[in-house]
This record gives structure tokens, sequence and C-alpha cells, in this order.
């Protein structure tokens, strides 16, 4: 049963989780760079981050897969650049089960999907990810749709 949400705090698909998890009382956290940097500036103090040693994103990237039973990167674009596919990278690497969701692909089922992914894999600490703010603005909707539906028995 899931316990907690992490995300790196980057703009968009990570927030969505973290105001998600905030909104419905489930644990919260993760990795951010040293000095709660984003896309948009300084993450905001809300969201119970701890900051990485350096300013590296891939690092935090890293450390969230790392720390995590499994990640779930969200996307509107099917095929992941960036960030997201170094998300998946470090996933494969590390050997932690990965879904990517699409939204024109999976948006439909795209919230039994999750919860199918975590029952099967038992994961309780979620790494979500996504692409940041400039890449794919409508993310964040798709995010917290997903999260909002498959409801996690709350």
């Amino acid at each position: 049963m899931l316990q907690k949400i992490i995300s790196g705090g980057q703009t968009v698909a990570d927030r969505a989780a973290l105001d998600f998890a905030i909104a419905c009382g489930i644990l919260h956290g993760g990795w951010c760079p040293r000095g709660r940097l984003a896309e948009d500036g300084t993450i905001p103090a809300r969201y119970q981050l701890s900051e990485t040693p350096g300013p590296d994103y891939a690092q935090r990237t890293e450390w969230n897969v790392r720390d995590s039973d499994g990640t779930v990167i969200f996307s509107i674009a099917p095929v992941l650049t960036g960030g997201s596919r170094q998300t998946a990278e470090l996933a494969c690497r590390h050997r932690k089960p990965c879904l990517h969701l699409v939204r024109e692909r999976d948006g439909r089922v795209a919230a039994r999907k999750l919860v199918e992914f975590l029952a099967e894999h038992e994961i309780r600490v979620l790494n979500v990810a996504g692409p940041r703010q400039s890449q794919e603005p409508d993310v964040g909707a798709f995010t917290r749709k997903t999260l909002e539906k498959a409801n996690f028995g709350l």
C-alpha cells in the first residue's frame, strides 16, 4: 500500500504529485538540488524536500530513483527526453520498476495502470517524475487527474 510520494520538486508533474500528497495526507518528500533549484526559481518551503550536496539536477534524479520502490513518469509526448529519459534510464540501472504513462495513449486507463503497477511491485514509496513546465505545461493536470482517479484506497 502506498505510504509516501517523493519527487524532485521541479515544476508541473513533480509538484502536482507533491500537492496531491499534501491534500490527501500522504507523506511526501524527496531530494532536490542544493538551493532548492527549479526551473521557476526556488522550490517553495511547503514541500518537505531534502537538498542534495550540490546543485546538480542529475544527482537529485538518481537519489529519488534510488530511494523509492518504483517510479512513475507522466508525459504528454510518447517519447521521453531530457531528465525524464534520464529518470527511466536510472530506474533500469538501479533495477527499480518504472512505469511511463502517456496522456494520449493511457489517458482513460492511466489510473488503473498505476494502481496495478503499485500492487504488482508492492510499492510503498513512489517516485513521481515528468517533463518540466517549459517542455510540457499540460502534464501537471494529467498527473493530478491520474493520482486522484487512482484513489489509493483513501
